[in-house]
């Protein structure tokens, strides 16, 4: 009898739990089989005014089959009225319309739109929805939708937690990676059309014909996805590789040779993109060198490109050395320049004035100036955030970012429209935005299965801004593991809780910048070398002593860095009584016994932060492990795993903050929480090695 009622609970629990197949998270969120896998489908394909021979339809239809869509579809490729000023993002355009018969219409002024219309429609599929009901028109909030990859020459990624580069240089042209195409495919499914292949901090051998001709093999591939190719290049490039005495851009035979280098480059691949350009920024070259300015700079290289339609994006990311506030340097650098670059120039600005930390202010030459075109960039890869190790889900932050309020301007003065609307269009319509990925080539693209989310949820936010967090998580979850009602609602404020979690139990109340050095990985708020540069070091971002900690910024005693906002932000940041506890050590310094709004004292309340953040991600396990019936045994042991070193993790910043800022005031810890399981020399003393994904592992650490 008790075999029985086994036997009847095991079906029981197979017919709600069916047993999953393994995956290596090598599809991503494109989960269908493929065309080998299952009987072709006889699909009733109508073209309109477009050639089914085309390669990016060709692309449509295959991806109509393998996505096992069998209802009547047609496509149509419609005229739209001209318009000299019509933004780039209009031929991407697109309307699904489905009729009481079923039948799919969808219609674009380009392939490329169809082709999104595509991906579109096998979402809603994807995502369970029914189709049959579909009524909608989609336009881009953004006309580039820009991966970053800051990828070398030699294989290495700068800042990349998911094994080596994705581009393997030294193998083309003998062998070309069949990833290279899966890579367009899943760009293009979320709507990304622009990828940079290269490190902002560039080789000039990056220019070299040798590598140009291996570009264009990748531009070849990547074209009938939509994808353009767009490269870093060192501005010394002309003296390392043409072996001129200058690269002075004011200087005719360097101006020469940046044109006939643009003449080679759109000779192999006539739709590159244009340039990226980190210049006089980190001991990197640039105009600055020659007396001349960023704009020299940029103008020279626009010019350039102007014949061909390329850009130029130029990075505003430049603080000097001897600053008295680096957060203040992109401003005091640029505003000034305003007005002064060519048409195909676009300012390009870290959502916040430091370096993409877990919590910044937005970056205040957002709406000051006016008269030049900005665009966006967020770090999609994981540098202060954990690296590969955390499951933290971006699009709040990012959108945290693009909804905030600037107060420069009317009716809307919000950073969205700033780098995506009333600017952009009143100039030239050259909207962008762009993410440094977090791809490379790990089996899983991205280093941890949940990562993956940010490059999806990157590509949404650009397509379509108004897109909530939460709904976007929801479509990757769907897509990704499971469209079950109970997973999905689970999994997904999991991710919508890891912001807060990880601002919590790394640097919470304003703190910023008080990683360990050169890896950005673990806490060190101690550390210091001689001959270091200053803004390198967390002293310079916390400055805590027996007193107490932060930065203050303030215009009456301080930096002045309030200022640089309009009000009323700088009347509410200035005021040490009004500025949200969120942002009080941004811009305060803040006595240890001082009350914050919380009621709490300072010290009370830091650890209250990392109690409550190191809770969290043990929650995460938690709730993780209850989901375990939805989820392949490979994935799920992998995220595991890797929330048992997210939450190890914040134990350690937890210790290593506390224990060091108790040495200041040396107040007790409050009674009702935890106390550290480390001791603080322990934590200082061990070297922290790295492992090959750049992160110390536990035996590393030796905690």
């Amino acid at each position: 009898m008790v075999k029985k009622k086994f036997l009847v609970l095991c079906l029981f629990c197979l017919m709600d739990f069916p047993l999953l197949q393994a995956e290596d998270g090598s599809k991503l969120w494109l989960r269908t089989p493929s065309a080998n896998q299952c009987e072709p489908l006889e699909m009733d394909v109508v073209c309109k005014g477009v050639d089914k021979n085309h390669p990016t339809m060709k692309i449509a239809m295959r991806e109509l089959q393998e996505g096992g869509w069998s209802q009547r579809i047609e496509y149509k490729l419609v005229k739209r009225k001209s318009s000299k000023a019509k933004p780039p993002a209009v031929d991407e355009e697109y309307s699904i319309y489905t009729d009481a018969d079923g039948k799919a219409l969808l219609t674009s002024a380009s392939t490329q739109g169809l082709l999104y219309a595509t991906y579109d429609l096998l979402r809603h599929k994807a995502c369970g929805e029914p189709v049959e009901c579909i009524n909608k028109v989609e336009k881009p909030t953004y006309a580039l939708r820009v991966l970053n990859h800051w990828d070398n020459l030699n294989g290495t990624i700068e800042r990349g937690y998911a094994g080596n580069s994705l581009w393997k240089w030294e193998e083309m042209p003998q062998t070309i990676s069949p990833r290279y195409e899966q890579y367009a495919r899943a760009c293009a499914s979320v709507g990304i059309n622009a990828s940079v292949l290269n490190n902002v901090n560039a080789s000039p051998e990056m220019l070299a014909t040798a590598y140009l001709q291996k570009v264009k093999i990748l531009a070849d591939i990547f074209r009938p996805y939509g994808v353009k190719v767009y490269l870093c290049v060192n501005f010394a490039s002309p003296k390392e590789l043409g072996k001129l005495p200058t690269a002075d851009p004011m200087d005719e035979k360097v101006i020469a040779w940046w044109q006939d280098k643009a003449k080679e480059i759109y000779q192999l691949v006539p739709d590159f993109g244009g340039f990226l350009v980190k210049a006089n920024s980190e001991g990197k070259p640039g105009p600055c060198d020659y007396g001349r300015t960023h704009v020299d700079g940029a103008n020279m290289l626009a010019d350039a490109l102007r014949p061909y339609g390329g850009i130029v994006m130029w990075r505003s990311f430049v603080y000097k050395a001897a600053s008295e506030d680096r957060a203040m340097q992109a401003l005091l650098e640029f505003e000034s320049l305003d007005g002064r670059f060519r048409d195909n120039v676009i300012l390009q600005i870290k959502n916040g004035p430091v370096d993409f930390q877990p919590r910044e202010p937005f970056n205040p030459l957002f709406g000051r100036m006016p008269h030049t075109q900005q665009m966006v960039e967020f770090q999609i890869t994981q540098e202060y955030l954990g690296a590969s190790n955390h499951l933290f889900y971006q699009a709040p932050l990012w959108k945290e970012c693009l909804d905030a309020n600037t107060y420069c301007r009317q009716p809307d003065s919000s950073v969205k429209p700033t780098v995506a609307g009333i600017t952009a269009q009143r100039l030239h319509g050259l909207s962008a935005i762009a993410g440094v990925a977090n791809i490379g080539d790990d089996i899983n693209w991205c280093g941890h299965h949940f990562a993956q989310a940010n490059w999806y949820a990157f590509g949404r936010l650009a397509w379509n801004e108004q897109l909530t967090s939460e709904e976007i998580a929801k479509e990757w979850l769907k897509q990704t593991f499971t469209d079950n009602a109970d997973f999905v609602k689970s999994a997904s404020q999991l991710m919508l809780d890891t912001r807060e979690a990880l601002v919590n139990y790394m640097m919470p109340i304003g703190l910023h910048h008080i990683f360990a050095e050169v890896h950005h990985y673990g806490p060190a708020p101690w550390y210091t070398e001689k001959g270091m540069r200053a803004d390198w070091s967390p002293l310079y971002y916390h400055r805590s002593d027996s007193l107490g900690i932060g930065f203050d910024r303030t215009v009456a005693t301080g930096s002045g860095g309030t200022a640089q906002y309009a009000s009323p932000l700088f009347d509410m940041w200035e005021n040490r009584a009004t500025c949200p506890d969120e942002y009080l050590l941004w811009f305060h310094r803040v006595g240890w016994n001082e009350k914050l709004h919380s009621g709490r004292t300072l010290w009370y309340e830091l650890c209250h932060r990392y109690q409550t953040g190191l809770e969290q991600a043990r929650g995460f396990q938690k709730r993780w492990d209850a989901l375990q019936p939805y989820v392949d045994k490979e994935r799920f042991e992998h995220v595991q795993h890797k929330l048992k070193i997210q939450t190890h993790d914040a134990q350690w910043w937890k210790d290593a903050c506390l224990l060091y800022f108790q040495t200041f005031h040396h107040l007790p810890f409050p009674s009702d929480y935890e106390r550290p399981v480390y001791d603080l020399e322990q934590l200082m003393n061990f070297h922290i090695g790295l492992s090959l994904h750049g992160c110390p592992t536990r035996r590393q650490l030796r905690l």
